[in-house]
């Protein structure tokens, strides 16, 4: 059993900033890439950012200088630091991670259940 779960959401004014965990736990026997998406009322689920196991990352231009993605590889943890936060960025936001049980012994997607995160006055 694998579980990936966020924290760290929340109301914050425009302009202000949030940092986001999510810790994957379980029988975990390793982890390629994990990633935030968000979808917002009406939305589809759109990528966030993303990065390998060795650091690469991927930033949309839509958050690009405003948001980072970085990872604890020892904790299985994968963080979004959020900066100059703007309505528009109002959505529930989701972790995931490609990764690979003990069980199967293959790669698959895992999702956490998302946090809220709402940016308004």
């Amino acid at each position: 059993q694998v579980q990936l779960v966020e924290s760290g959401g929340g109301l914050v004014q425009p302009g202000g900033s949030l940092r986001l965990p999510c810790a994957a736990s379980g029988s975990i026997f390793s982890i390629n890439a994990m990633g935030w998406y968000r979808q917002a009322p009406g939305k589809q689920r759109e990528l966030v950012a993303a990065i390998t196991r060795r650091g690469r990352t991927n930033v949309p231009d839509s958050v690009k200088g405003r948001f980072t993605i970085s990872r604890d590889n020892a904790k299985n943890t994968v963080y979004l630091q959020m900066n100059s936060l703007k309505s528009e960025d109002t959505a529930v936001y989701y972790c995931n991670a490609d990764l690979m049980t003990i069980a199967t012994m293959t790669y698959r997607d895992y999702w956490g259940q998302g946090t809220q995160v709402t940016v308004s006055s």
